[in-house]
């Protein structure tokens, strides 16, 4: 291993997440306390029995700390393990340990999936010194390599959890963040409009002090409303914005573009759009919103709903929110997962204005997507 290698293990963080003893580490206790009891009691050929199941006994009851300290686990079940196996080696006596210690790749796993990479080293270092005494008393060197291959496999395979985690968790926020920049690229669009209708009042309202004095009320009347309505769009956008790429110059769409989602259904389960109640006042965020939460939801029944014949898609306004269901078929499967980065896109979307969302599988099979959105769109 080169230089730069080590120092990239080295300084390696922990993981964030690690917890301490779980009821499932107790049980997992239990179960080798009573299997490594049974052991060495019906083993003849064992050596140095109570020395052997002290080993096994304390490994096992560090086991539940594997993940807060994972080179501590590693350093007491290993020493422990390895003073015997030095006094055998002092004392002429092949001493071999029980079957039942194999549950110890555990500790190079947790090293792997928890340590940071000063543990990780040091973990190493550690489990070198049971290696050096089985060389020094004379195991086939076929063993001796089969161990340390084992024992790498099982750190490989904590390493490769670890950072399959790390990267779904980046993601994740990368999914976030793209929702954040799309939802402030139309809030800004929103605020463009605002301005530029408060622009157009003002030159009217100048135009017609001189001729109609009257019409100047009713001009800063609908000044003031736009002039409202674009400081919290504002409050929005600043709320929702992140750092954010080229802005998108497609048209925004709205509630009633859903509809075109429907039409030129090719391949996978047929659309159908249901709109109904208010929905012709609704914040252009707000239907902008409902546009991309449906899309989405569509696209995730098309590509994971199995044996789907249909996807429904509801909306209906109300006095003050709108709500979205998104339904399919399917069976035997499932149109997204709460956990995948579309569903994480869509709940982060409503959330941002300030709405509910939910998905998961229906009573009567198939899947579905409800989100439920303030009619002002006021985000958090």
């Amino acid at each position: 291993m080169s230089i730069e290698a080590v120092r990239a293990v080295w300084s390696e963080p922990r993981v964030p997440e690690a917890d301490g003893p779980r009821p499932r580490d107790w049980a997992l206790v239990a179960v080798v306390v009573l299997a490594a009891c049974v052991e060495a009691a019906v083993r003849d050929d064992l050596a140095w029995r109570v020395a052997s199941l002290i080993v096994a006994l304390t490994a096992a009851a560090v086991l539940p700390w594997r993940r807060l300290h994972p080179l501590a686990a590693t350093a007491t079940a290993v020493g422990i393990g390895s003073a015997v196996q030095l006094a055998a080696l002092a004392s002429d006596v092949r001493w071999e340990g029980l079957g039942t210690s194999l549950f110890i790749l555990l500790l190079p796993y947790s090293l792997g999936r928890w340590g940071s990479g000063r543990e990780i080293l040091g973990g190493a270092g550690v489990f070198a010194i049971p290696v050096a005494l089985s060389a020094i008393a004379g195991d086939p060197a076929g063993e001796v390599v089969g161990g340390v291959v084992i024992v790498l496999l099982a750190g490989s395979v904590g390493a490769g959890v670890r950072y399959q985690q790390i990267s779904g968790r980046e993601k994740l926020d990368s999914t976030r963040s793209r929702e954040r920049a799309a939802l402030a690229r139309e809030l800004h669009d929103t605020v463009a409009h605002h301005v530029s209708a408060i622009a157009v009042q003002a030159q009217a309202g100048r135009a017609l002090a001189g001729t109609d004095p009257a019409a100047v009320a009713d001009v800063l009347e609908v000044i003031e409303e736009q002039a409202s309505r674009a400081l919290e769009e504002m409050r929005s956008m600043v709320g929702a914005l992140r750092e954010t790429d080229q802005p998108d110059l497609a048209p925004q769409q709205g509630v009633h573009d859903i509809e075109r989602l429907a039409r030129g259904n090719g391949p996978g389960p047929r659309v159908t759009v249901e709109l109904g109640g208010a929905l012709d006042d609704l914040r252009p965020s707000v239907g902008a919103a409902l546009y991309r939460i449906a899309q989405e939801a569509i696209t995730n029944a098309r590509r994971h709903a199995q044996h789907a014949t249909g996807v429904t898609v509801r909306v209906v306004g109300a006095d003050r929110c709108v709500q979205l269901t998104v339904d399919d078929d399917g069976h035997g499967g499932s149109s997204g997962s709460t956990h995948g980065f579309g569903v994480a896109g869509m709940a982060e979307r409503t959330k941002l204005l300030g709405g509910t969302f939910s998905a998961g599988p229906r009573p009567d099979g198939g899947w579905n997507v409800t989100a439920v959105l303030p009619r002002r769109g006021t985000a958090r």
